[in-house]
């Protein structure tokens, strides 16, 4: 998607602080200094610097002007957020971070989808998993399959709240199947695992569901510990990009 000037202004900045280049707490230099720098008006670096601060990097005040926030106030929802931290790269905490939301949420959510799901609901996490299949086989983009599996399960929960993190948890579920499907073979060794979940939520049984998405979640941490295995002893920061390159 080609961004507007305001966009690709946000992106600049937001890259900015994600890679550490301002500390928290940092000010940042003055709107007339930033758009000479950056070839752009007054009036659309202030519009960035407002969209930051809608997702908790930075913060503005009189007299205090605008300073940076510290991560744990970053908005780490934000889809934006999470593509910048995937291009400075991805420390081993936050890789924690996200395989703990996964087992917190999911295990909840599939549950709910055994006892909640609909046929069409069926329908479409089945032929999300037949697209996981025939990406193994034929090729193709089997990341983007996997995330349609994994989203198809959580609106079968019929939870209008988890129905909407979905949309908001997308990014970050991205980001851990692109480092974990980078394990030879990864994708054909989960896609058993991937049935046995789909298999438990066709049957209704909300406890084989639920034991079946740990599984599954376990494996992809195994598998995303075995590519930053290949990658160094103790990195400590892995870029994304990076890592497909060397996978």
């Amino acid at each position: 998607m080609i961004k507007n000037v305001h966009g690709n202004t946000v992106d600049y900045l937001g890259e900015a602080i994600v890679a550490g280049r301002y500390a928290p707490g940092a000010a940042f230099p003055p709107e007339p200094m930033l758009g000479e720098a950056l070839g752009v008006s007054r009036t659309v670096v202030r519009e960035a610097i407002k969209s930051l601060v809608a997702k908790g990097l930075v913060s503005t005040g009189p007299k205090v002007g605008t300073r940076v926030l510290a991560e744990d106030q970053w908005n780490w929802f934000d889809p934006d957020v999470i593509a910048w931290k995937s291009k400075a790269g991805l420390t081993r905490d936050f890789l924690r971070d996200l395989q703990d939301l996964r087992r917190v949420m999911e295990p909840a959510a599939v549950r709910l989808a055994a006892e909640r799901a609909t046929r069409e609901d069926l329908a479409e996490v089945e032929a999300a998993y037949q697209a996981m299949h025939e990406a193994t086989e034929a090729g193709g983009d089997y990341v983007a399959s996997d995330l349609r599996f994994h989203q198809g399960l959580l609106r079968a929960s019929h939870n209008r709240m988890i129905v909407q993190m979905s949309k908001v948890l997308s990014a970050l579920l991205r980001t851990s199947f692109e480092i974990s499907t980078n394990r030879p073979d990864g994708p054909r060794h989960s896609l058993p695992l991937h049935r046995a979940v789909l298999d438990a939520v066709i049957a209704h049984n909300p406890g084989a569901a639920e034991q079946a998405i740990l599984v599954l979640i376990a494996g992809a941490n195994e598998d995303i510990e075995q590519v930053l295995a290949s990658w160094g002893s103790d990195p400590a920061a892995i870029g994304v990009a990076a890592l497909l390159k060397a996978a």
